[in-house]
């Protein structure tokens, strides 16, 4: 990628940890004062009004002041096309490394952390804590129904396409001057983003860096959308048989 307009490496980080901090917190004060509802469900719905409209905004404010339009234009720099076909071969492949990782990065991440899991999780409601499957199952099934079908949208498709826009996207473009370095601090501030998951950092990276370094490379971001597609696929179909075979 040649040189574009460079926004810095700090103001990316407040970008995001700012976005991501005011997100995780009115998630955990909404979380605690409606118990009648899944936590995932309200943080799939604070995501959708709240995350992913900030993230959208900031590619298009970009875009505008670059372009003189709002468009997507400024997370699509020098963005390359590429066969279909070799994209999904790709993307299977870099699926199948995450299902490496996640039998042996995350194993050994949760160990690791088990104790400070513990120890952050006994100061939240047990809501907080989505492999709590024997919590989650005693909320009533139509609200159950309601918590898999906007989970399943948000998990699978809004919150993959989002990230990859802005993440491998537009921030990956506008901080392109660390080189062959870029897709590694972004996939970084990426994984730390998720202030609402602190658990599976080592784990994100692992997984998302081999997705990150091949979109950068090929200059195409659609590699790693694809490849994050099917990940969260495979965990939110997981997670919701999980739930369900209990109910």
């Amino acid at each position: 990628m040649k040189n574009t307009t460079q926004i810095g490496l700090k103001k990316t980080i407040a970008m995001v940890f700012g976005a991501t901090g005011v997100f995780t917190a009115l998630y955990f004060i909404t979380g605690t004062l409606l118990p009648q509802l899944p936590t995932i469900l309200i943080f799939c719905i604070l995501g959708g009004l709240f995350l992913m409209p900030v993230e959208w905004f900031l590619i298009l404010r970009q875009s505008k002041k670059d372009y003189g339009k709002y468009s997507l234009k400024a997370a699509l720099i020098e963005q390359e096309k590429q066969p279909v076909l070799h994209i999904l071969f790709f993307a299977l492949l870099l699926f199948g490394i995450a299902g490496i990782f996640t039998a042996t990065i995350q194993p050994l991440e949760n160990m690791l952390l088990l104790t400070f899991r513990e120890k952050l999780l006994s100061f939240l409601p047990a809501g907080f804590d989505w492999n709590n499957i024997e919590f989650i199952k005693n909320f009533p099934k139509n609200i159950l129904l309601a918590a898999f079908v906007v989970y399943f949208i948000f998990n699978v498709f809004a919150g993959p396409i989002t990230e990859e826009f802005f993440f491998r996207g537009y921030l990956t473009a506008y901080n392109n001057k660390y080189g062959k370095w870029t897709p590694v601090i972004i996939t970084i501030i990426f994984s730390l983003y998720h202030f609402w998951l602190p658990f599976h950092n080592i784990f994100r990276i692992f997984v998302f860096l081999p997705m990150a370094y091949i979109s950068y490379r090929k200059k195409n971001i659609y590699y790693c959308m694809v490849s994050h597609i099917l990940c969260n696929l495979f965990s939110t179909i997981s997670f919701i048989t999980a739930v369900a075979n209990e109910i």
